[in-house]
Formats: C-alpha cells, sequence, structure tokens
C-alpha cells in the first residue's frame, strides 16, 4: 500500500488555499455596483470572470474531496477506471486524479 500522507497533506493545503480564493471572490462579487452604465458594464464583466474562477475553484475543490475520500477508503492512487496504480510521478503532478496516464488519455 502506498503511503499517502504526503498526498494528503498536500491536497489539504490545496484544499485551505482554494477556500480562501473562494471566500475572496464571493466578497468581490457582493461588493458595492457602479452607478454609472459604462462602469456597470466594467463591473459585470469583472464579475463573469470571477464567476468563471469561482466555478473553477469549486471544481477543484470537488476533485480534491473525492480523492481525500479515496484516501480514508484506501483505494487512493488506484485507477478508478481500471483498477491499475496510477504512478508516484502523475500523483506528484495531479495529486488529486482519479485516473492512471492510460485512462487520462482515452476519456479526453
Amino acid at each position: 500500500m502506498r503511503d499517502t500522507t504526503k498526498y494528503r497533506d498536500v491536497l489539504m493545503a490545496r484544499l485551505a488555499d482554494l477556500d480562501k480564493r473562494l471566500h475572496r471572490i464571493e466578497s468581490e462579487l457582493g461588493g458595492e455596483k457602479a452607478p454609472d452604465f459604462s462602469d456597470a458594464a466594467i463591473d459585470r464583466e469583472g464579475e463573469e470572470v470571477l464567476e468563471r474562477l469561482g466555478q473553477g475553484g469549486q471544481e477543484e475543490v470537488a476533485r480534491i474531496r473525492a480523492a481525500l475520500g479515496r484516501i480514508r477508503e484506501g483505494s487512493y492512487g488506484i485507477c478508478v477506471q481500471c483498477g491499475e496504480q496510477i504512478s508516484a510521478e502523475r500523483l506528484d503532478i495531479l495529486p488529486e486524479t482519479p485516473l492512471c496516464r492510460h485512462c487520462a488519455a482515452h476519456s479526453a
């Protein structure tokens, strides 16, 4: 069985970082709105960018939580599609990945 402590620590740190980022995005989206039409258009464009960043962050949070669940279950590092071991090199780069390189390439 693979030692998952390193990966758990990396995932937990990333989760904490994302949580801070998402709270910052939420507070920026809830800020004052510009009364001027042209300023309001610029504000709306900025809000759309923040919303996309927030959505991407929420998706990453879900992937990280799923990976932490696999660590708790003892299945971390095993591809959810084929059941083979995910290489340590791949987990070092993408610690939240549920797929080995082969399955990820074929599901893309």
